[in-house]
């Protein structure tokens, strides 16, 4: 059982979670400015509503009202205990909490600082040694590297010999031991002698970092045809292979929502396509493509194409990575695959063609409805009914995997084309059809409904009245306050439909100067107009508006709500012949 987790403690674990990591691995989320959309996995509707807010690390929905951090996400979707979210996060960062009953529980979190700092040290080295080394260096100009490319990626070289880093980093026991945990040495005891050594030798080393552009790892190559060929760090307290990818973070310096990425299988690839001019490719870590690699990559792209050599081994692994990619296809995401010809990598293909042949290859590259289709007709025998019975069998269990809806739907007509059956229009009505292709049985894994769920009445985007889009526009940036302190407050005489609203926010806004959006919503829930300021409240009400409009914007709708008021008094003064009145000056006859 876990122990007693302290506020210090929860305040570590939230500081080294990504709350996009956590919902974005179940629920589908859409990049929209500096916030990530979707509909809420909590009660049902069809407008999104439900905002993820990475600079707040929370969540927050504006139909059903639920909102919180990681912890209160995993407690709410995945329906676990407050110790049961917490050890989750605890696992995912690394970090070890308290068993309940021992002295351990007020133990403080497991520092990982120390192997972040010794990870860089040895990157350091790393790089010093690449510098020095002419045989090195020859390499990787051999193999067309600029030097600029070698500094952006870091790129080093770890020596011959045994006690590289021993030498200079395993000053005492304790830094060999942290150079054992960080994955750099190797301990072996063999015969009741313990014997260390450096893990990368003679080998060209490719940093590996995190979203955060701390190094986390390495991948090492050698320099002639010695095996392995490829050496990688173990999986280590800060590393995990799965959830890693090679240049994702390079390539979100360049842009931080890329319209296509690639994804390839070696290190060598991604940099020689960054310096070809094509700086969207990515790379996997010595293994399979995985569901959780696959979730981070939808969140920074619209396109995803898998890159494989056309080999045997090539084509099954593209296999592999369609089975792996149905689940996550969907409207927004499109996925394709790239076959090279034979004898090709990225790297030797765009050397030996050129740029523009390759990206005329990438703009051909097969929608993944294509690739399963042409690999279910490459794998079956479709001259025979025994064939086209095992063909349909095997596609259907893929098929299953995808999301339930249209494409789902469509991917089933184009199998029965395919294998020449005709059904009827309704595949619940199917024999021998998974019930996972009925339109009304489950919600795809990644939003599934949840016991007790609330439901609500799809909101109506309102219609942007002066009243109200000044009211949005200050639910959104509460500081527009201070903007409307230099100008007059006719308008609050006026009787139109929010008028009260705004004043009362406006007033609340103005007297806190740190007021958040947030917090100005809080204060006002379960009010009365609480479902109105939750629409207005939403950025894609006021999205037609940029950022650096949206003060000139507040200041025009008050001032039409001025003139409004304007307008209505002087028809006062003229339905009861007030002539003092109406000759004054506007502001002077307007002043209580």
């Amino acid at each position: 059982m876990v122990g007693r987790i302290t506020p210090e403690l929860k305040e570590q674990i939230l500081a080294r979670t990504d709350i996009l990591e956590i919902v974005g691995a179940r629920v589908p989320l859409r990049q929209a400015g500096q916030l990530y959309k979707s509909c809420c996995p909590f009660h049902q509707e069809k407008t999104p509503s439900f905002t993820v807010t990475p600079a707040r690390q929370s969540y927050h929905c504006f139909g059903c009202g639920a909102h919180g951090n990681a912890i209160d996400f995993l407690i709410e979707y995945d329906r676990l205990s407050y110790p049961e979210a917490m050890a989750e996060l605890a696992h995912r960062a690394g970090m070890l909490l308290p068993e309940a009953g021992t002295d351990q529980e007020a133990a403080p979190p497991v520092d990982l600082s120390p192997l972040y700092r010794i990870l860089a040290e040895a990157a350091a080295l790393y790089q010093q040694q690449l510098r020095d080394n002419p045989q090195a260096v020859a390499y990787l100009k051999g193999r067309g590297l600029s030097g600029a490319m070698a500094a952006e990626f870091r790129l080093g070289f770890a020596p011959p010999g045994w006690d590289f880093l021993l030498g200079r980093l395993g000053r005492d026991p304790d830094q060999q031991q942290r150079l054992i945990e960080a994955g750099l040495v190797i301990e072996r005891t063999k015969e009741g002698e313990t014997r260390r050594y450096d893990r990368f030798r003679h080998r060209i080393i490719f940093p590996i970092r995190d979203q955060r552009g701390r190094i986390i790892a390495f991948g090492g190559r050698v320099l002639d045809q010695s095996e392995p060929k490829y050496l990688n760090s173990p999986e280590t307290a800060v590393f995990h292979k799965g959830h890693e990818l090679y240049g994702l973070y390079e390539a979100r310096q360049r842009q931080h929502q890329m319209p296509r990425l690639l994804l390839v299988e070696g290190y060598l690839d991604v940099i020689a396509l960054t310096q070809f001019g094509l700086p969207y490719a990515v790379a996997t870590l010595g293994t399979a493509t995985t569901p959780e690699q696959l979730q981070r990559l939808k969140r920074h792209t619209d396109e995803l194409v898998f890159c494989f050599d056309g080999d045997q081994a090539g084509q099954a692994a593209a296999w592999k990575a369609l089975r792996i990619s149905l689940p996550l296809v969907s409207e927004r995401l499109s996925i394709r695959f790239l076959l090279l010809p034979s004898g090709y990598d990225p790297d030797s293909l765009l050397r030996a063609q050129g740029r523009a042949a390759f990206e005329a290859r990438l703009e051909q590259a097969q929608l993944l409805s294509d690739f399963l289709f042409d690999g279910l007709r490459e794998r079956a025998q479709l001259e025979s009914a025994e064939g086209r019975a095992r063909c349909d069998a095997e596609a259907r269990k893929l098929i299953a995997l995808a999301p339930e809806g249209t494409y789902q739907q469509l991917l089933l007509q184009r199998l029965e084309s395919l294998v020449g059956i005709q059904r009827s229009s309704s595949t619940a009505a199917m024999p021998g059809v998974p019930a996972t292709f009925a339109r009304s049985s489950q919600r795809p894994p990644y939003a599934r409904p949840l016991q007790g769920a609330r439901t609500h009445p799809v909101p109506v985007r309102p219609q942007l009245t002066p009243v109200r889009l000044a009211t949005a526009l200050l639910l959104q940036r509460p500081q527009l306050a201070l903007a409307a302190r230099a100008m007059p407050e006719h308008w609050t005489s006026l009787a139109v439909e929010g008028r009260e609203l705004l004043s009362e926010l406006l007033a609340q806004a103005d007297a806190d100067p740190a007021m958040t959006p947030a917090k100005l919503l809080e204060q006002c829930r379960h009010c009365e107009q609480e479902p109105l300021m939750a629409e207005l409240a939403d950025p894609e009400t006021t999205q037609h508006i940029p950022a650096e409009g949206m003060e000139a914007e507040f200041i025009g709708a008050l001032s039409v709500l001025n003139r409004q008021a304007e307008r209505e008094q002087r028809y006062q003064w003229l339905s009861r012949g007030d002539l003092e009145c109406l000759s004054a000056k506007p502001q002077q006859a307007l002043t209580p």
